[in-house]
């Protein structure tokens, strides 16, 4: 019988683990995947979630790893609208760090290691949880006639493998993972629906270490820099392109901006926008963290950082709750409270990001891009940095 169970090795999930086991509890992670996934996701590391991997005794190696980006500028038409400067931010992290999710929970995964080892065990997919009221056990994932033979046997789990069982399980399985629904969490839209195409590229060092929004006629086009002397280009799509090249990709991008990219050994992501919140993150002794919980726009890069904002509220209140059960319920309402409002917000400006990158012609080009200029002025720009460095949240 373990303190925590979390289902779900990723960043959102190793973290979480890494800030329960410095905290003296019992804490298992299962992940489905055996290997690390090397498709392009996740890059950006904002400033509070940089305090959250100090806590976690990571973030000097992540930043020895990452490239820190400490200007954003926005260009449309050939030239520049406006920049953003987070070198002037307060605190210990005035820039964004860039790096490779795979990377990051590379340094996760070996500091949990350190912390617990054998707490993580790859391989493992669960199927279904149930909350026996003083514990919850974990069900391995089962075929669909073991399933079905299991409920004629009258129990759910009569037959099945309990892969683990623990006093709260946290699930932390990413938008695509099933087991929200399965224990019968329901969900709502938030809007969404634009769709993306995006590779790595070598750097050109054109842009140094800035990041660049091109406001286009066609659409939102964006570059981040990479360590190891790679570029990440992002560009709105009329649909979605499982099926696009890297030649698609280049194409697009030097249609809308005039830039023609190096040849380059990538292959590009395609991926849809769908934001959803869950109605509840905690039920029972079941809990909700990351992009299971809520989906978010990765435009802004806000996805994986509210994931580790939910991690840096649950993490104490878990362990409030083991230690206290009897305050247990208003502890863990609380944090359903609080992450569930930081998530609309969160939503809502991922929305505004979206919009402002849509195709736009004639007046209301001309309107956007003076909206642009306005809001990359002071003191608007302050607001805009701290905004997109989420440190409302």
């Amino acid at each position: 019988m373990r303190d925590v169970i979390v289902v779900g090795g990723g960043p959102v999930g190793i973290l979480l683990a890494c800030l329960l086991a410095e905290r003296g509890v019992d804490v298992e992670v299962l992940e489905r995947r055996t290997e690390p996934s090397m498709l392009a996701r996740a890059i950006g590391i904002h400033p509070p979630s940089m305090k959250v991997l100090r806590q976690a005794g990571v973030a000097e190696e992540v930043l020895a790893r990452a490239v820190r980006i400490e200007t954003g500028s926005v260009q449309s038409g050939g030239r520049t609208l406006g920049r953003l400067s987070f070198a002037q931010m307060a605190g210990r992290f005035p820039f964004v760090v860039a790096l490779p999710q795979h990377e990051t929970e590379a340094v996760l995964r070996a500091r949990f290691e350190k912390l617990r080892p054998d707490g993580l065990r790859s391989g493992v997919g669960v199927g279904m949880l149930h909350d026996r009221g003083h514990h919850v056990d974990v069900i391995a994932e089962a075929s669909p006639e073991a399933i079905r033979d299991a409920a004629a046997e009258g129990a759910d789990d009569n037959g099945l493998e309990i892969v683990g069982s623990a006093r709260y399980v946290v699930v932390a399985d990413g938008a695509r993972g099933q087991l929200r629904d399965a224990v019968g969490i329901a969900s709502r839209p938030l809007g969404g629906g634009d769709t993306y195409l995006m590779a790595d590229y070598p750097d050109t060092g054109e842009h140094g270490t800035e990041a660049v929004l091109f406001f286009e006629k066609g659409g939102v086009v964006e570059s981040f820099p990479l360590p190891n002397g790679r570029r990440r280009w992002v560009a709105l799509t009329p649909a979605l392109m499982p099926e696009a090249s890297l030649a698609d990709l280049t194409a697009l991008v030097l249609s809308r901006t005039g830039v023609l990219l190096p040849t380059s050994d990538a292959v590009p992501s395609s991926f849809s926008v769908r934001q959803r919140l869950a109605a509840t993150m905690v039920q029972g002794r079941v809990l909700l963290a990351g992009d299971a919980a809520h989906e978010i726009s990765p435009i802004g890069g806000q996805g994986m950082n509210l994931g580790w904002l939910d991690v840096v509220a649950l993490a104490p209140a878990l362990t409030h709750a083991l230690a206290q059960p009897i305050e247990a319920r208003v502890t863990l309402a609380g944090y359903d409270r609080r992450r569930r409002r930081s998530a609309r917000m969160a939503a809502r400006q991922a929305g505004f990001n979206m919009a402002m990158g849509r195709p736009a012609r004639g007046l209301r080009l001309r309107l956007r891009n003076g909206i642009v200029q306005v809001l990359a002025t002071p003191p608007l720009n302050s607001l805009l940095t701290r905004a997109f460095t989420m440190r409302w949240l």
